[in-house]
């Protein structure tokens, strides 16, 4: 047998394994570790500190470089429910293109908004047992509000990449079945400046040698979500009446 007849060979083989999906691009379990620093701290200098929980809404995902190994988004339909004067869950983490159900279960009247770049809405007010719904169709980051009750706030990160993850109550993130290649790894965490997150963004390249993103240190600058101001832009009269 000659040389060019094995390698034809081979190469049908190859094929035939392709084909069957016996040869599988390996994906690996990517990790990170999170410390969120205080309030106008000094990386150096405060390393060691810790932030409460309830500043622990934290995400990072891993963008493609190459925009053809981009999967298509898994559009689906999401609930933030209005319960208690509280929004449930507080993080919704969404593909693009999804939609948002805005279920209205407390006895009284709500008035959900967004006045910011995620995506910009405003519902009015409906009655208790009703429901709005939004599409996401782009990127970004989407502070919910409700006009009516200060107290209530939400996020929903729409993202255009299946990899990410939340950040745990142990302040480490796992992102799963990641496929070998290069990667924009991205962050956002409630309280921090856009700027500031903007600065922890990188290349990374993951592969079977390097599944670990290492030590992610986000200063925590904001409070926006307990001091925001109502769809007019005008602060919440505190010391109104409640109407519902």
């Amino acid at each position: 047998m000659t040389t060019a007849t094995r390698m034809g060979g081979f190469a049908k083989v190859l094929v035939l394994l392709l084909c069957s999906g016996s040869i599988h691009a390996q994906n690996f379990d990517v990790a990170a570790q999170v410390r969120l620093l205080p309030t106008n701290a000094d990386p150096a200098a405060h390393a060691s500190h810790r932030m409460p929980r309830k500043l622990l809404s934290t995400v990072i995902w891993l963008m493609p470089l190459d925009p053809a190994s981009i999967p298509a988004p898994h559009v689906s339909s999401f609930t933030l429910a209005q319960k208690n004067k509280q929004f449930t869950p507080h993080l919704l983490v969404i593909p693009v293109g999804s939609t948002v159900q805005f279920p209205n279960q407390d006895p009284f009247y709500h008035n959900v908004f967004s006045l910011f770049n995620g995506r910009r809405f405003d519902l009015g007010l409906y009655e208790a047992g009703s429901t709005r719904s939004v599409r996401f169709s782009r990127e970004g980051v989407s502070y919910i509000f409700c006009n009516i009750h200060p107290e209530m706030s939400a996020v929903v990160l729409t993202l255009a990449t299946s990899y990410f993850a939340v950040v745990d109550e142990h302040d480490r993130a796992v992102i799963h079945a990641v496929p070998a290649g290069q990667y924009r790894l991205r962050v956002w965490s409630e309280g921090a400046e856009f700027a500031r997150l903007d600065a922890l963004t990188r290349v990374v390249q993951i592969s079977g040698n390097n599944t670990n993103l290492g030590l992610i240190e986000i200063p925590q600058t904001s409070d926006l979500m307990t001091h925001h101001k109502n769809k007019f832009g005008e602060d919440y009269d505190h010391n109104a009446a409640p109407v519902y």
